[in-house]
Parts: C-alpha cells; structure tokens; sequence
C-alpha cells in the first residue's frame, strides 16, 4: 500500500513538471504554483493539500511568495527542506531584479525610481540606502550602495554619498532606503540627513532631486512632501 500511495504522488508530480516544461505556467491554478516549488524539496511526500493551506494563510499566491521563512514554517508540513523551492524563487527574483538595469534608463518621475527600487531593495529585511548617479538629462549612470544599516537604523555620511557622484560625474543624485517595517512615511531623522546632504550638494554643485523611501509596495517621496 505505501509504494502505491508514493507511485500515484511521483506521477502527479511527474504530471505537473511535464505540464510546466510544455507551456510554462500557463494553465497553473495559484496552488499549483506552490505545489511545485515545495517539491523541488520534497522528494517524497504529497505537497498538494499543503500548497493550498498555504494560499490560504498568506491569502493568495503572492504572499505565499513573499513569506518569511519563520511564517512558512508555521504551515503543518512546511520544513526547512520542503521550503528551499519557495525560498529559492525568492532569491533569484530579487538577484534578477538588482541586475536587470537597462544599459540606458531615463528616471524622470519619483513613480519610476520607485518601481524600480520596489524590487531591489525593498524587500530587504535591513535599511539599504543607495544613491543613483544621473547626468543632466534624467539618464541613470550608475546605482550605488552606500551602507546597510539595521531595522531601524542607518548611519550616512555625505562624504560617502557625494566620492560616489563625484566618481560617477553625476549632474544630479537621488538618493534612496527602504523600511523594513513596512511604512514608507520618513522619520524626523530621514527629513535632517535630506537636508544635510542638500547642502552639500548644492557646495559641490550637484542637484539632490529627490529622496525616496519603498517598502515592498509603497514608496514616499521626501521631495513631493516639500519636506526639503
């Protein structure tokens, strides 16, 4: 009866990979998806009923996506071996997208920086402050990381910020962090380094057009807040 029972789950799951290297994923219902990343860790044992308890608790096939590891493990069945195809996924799409910057790319809105930051950093489970160096045109020069901080907090000093412009011969810099916690909303502390590093911006004469805070999906820009 047990070789039965694992005869009938190989093939299902045999099923489901020939489905996705015929036509992708078109077809696949949400939990079908997450079925089939849990396999890629579970070698032997039916992942069906998990995968959707899992769409279930995190309401939908992106927050299954987007779940700590901790948060995956408190679905009954879900181990640290069974969560490596979600967890992997997870890292080569943010690997993906801190790559995927276009050979020429124009940053002419606050919305567009921010959509790209969105799947870059802000995701991160630490502050990650970055500036991006443009020339006098809005076209992006070069992205730069400038310091990981903790939870709450992130230390910046504008010689930092500005050996990057300079290096880069920036006309204009934006500069960028994420919040962990999911707020986007700028502390007093985000409002006094804007304005530090403003001035020194304007000594070296290079425009700070904006600083822009994202979570995973939201941003806030400290510029259209006529906060500096």
């Amino acid at each position: 009866m047990q070789s039965t029972k694992q005869h009938i789950g190989a093939g299902h799951r045999k099923r489901l990979r020939e489905r996705f290297l015929q036509s992708g994923l078109e077809g696949f219902l949400d939990y079908e998806i997450i079925e089939l990343l849990l396999t890629l860790g579970t070698p032997r044992k039916d992942c069906k009923q998990i995968a959707k308890t899992a769409i279930m608790q995190f309401k939908g096939l992106r927050g299954v996506l987007d779940a700590s590891l901790d948060g995956l493990q408190a679905i009954k069945g879900i181990g640290p071996s069974n969560a490596f195809g979600i967890k992997l996924f997870q890292a080569v799409s943010e690997r993906l997208a801190k790559e995927r910057i276009p050979k020429k790319i124009m940053f002419d809105s606050s919305k567009k920086v921010a959509e790209y930051l969105r799947e870059s950093i802000g995701r991160e489970n630490k502050e990650h402050f970055v500036m991006l160096s443009l020339d006098a045109r809005n076209n992006l020069i070069k992205i730069s990381d400038i310091s990981v901080g903790s939870l709450n907090a992130n230390i910046v000093h504008p010689r930092e910020v500005f050996k990057e412009a300079i290096q880069s011969s920036a006309a204009q810099i934006i500069i960028a962090h994420n919040h962990p916690s999911g707020s986007p909303e700028a502390s007093p502390e985000d409002v006094a380094l804007t304005r530090r590093l403003e001035e020194a911006a304007k000594i070296l004469s290079i425009e700070l057009l904006d600083h822009i805070i994202v979570t995973k999906d939201k941003f806030f820009s400290l510029r259209e807040q006529n906060l500096f």
